[in-house]
């Protein structure tokens, strides 16, 4: 069994990895933000309670052999820590996230629709300024502070993926890290 999370900040490629690895593999892949947000029209506007979402992660993880988890999950998580084989922390510089979320956000709901005078304006103002809080933000956030003191807490190994890498680079290092170590 391969059971992996990857988590990082927001813009670093945690679906985008998890998806091509699942593709690759055949495992199934879980987005967190699947759980922790409620599907309403516009997304990402409510919270899920926290039992109610561990509950459907629960489920959902027990109903797969292999997976990959994408996404942060700490603060309301932790009960998940011993499924995992393998955690995955992606680290991506900054500006590159930047333009990655700029990218999405806009594909997301439009360009019109974020710029400024556009009805999604004030919100996209709002998540990029919280998505640039990552580096320095608080451990009470979702911040690097606040993923390396759950990354210190883990059992299991923990793969860190540094800098700019396309994803097949990251799919192999990730394979890689999953292969049984020779023994003698």
């Amino acid at each position: 069994m391969a059971r992996v999370h990857i988590l990082g900040a927001s813009g670093s490629g945690t679906t985008t990895l998890g998806a091509a690895l699942c593709t690759r593999q055949g495992w199934t892949h879980f987005d967190v933000d699947d759980y922790f947000w409620v599907k309403t029209d516009p997304p990402y506007t409510e919270v899920r309670p926290t039992l109610e979402r561990q509950a459907m992660l629960g489920a959902a993880l027990a109903g797969a052999a292999d997976w990959v988890l994408s996404g942060s999950m700490c603060g309301w998580g932790d009960g998940f820590i011993g499924y995992f084989d393998l955690v995955v922390f992606l680290l991506v510089p900054t500006a590159l996230r930047r333009q990655r979320l700029i990218m999405r956000e806009a594909g997301r709901y439009g360009r019109d629709t974020i710029a400024a005078g556009g009805p999604r304006h004030d919100s996209f103002t709002a998540f990029m300024a919280w998505a640039e809080q990552y580096d320095d933000g608080p451990a009470d956030m979702r911040s690097r502070t606040m993923h390396e003191a759950w990354l210190a807490q883990l059992p299991c190994p923990v793969l860190r993926l540094e800098g700019e890498r396309d994803v097949e680079q990251s799919v192999r290092a990730v394979e890689r890290s999953l292969r049984p170590k020779p023994s003698g």
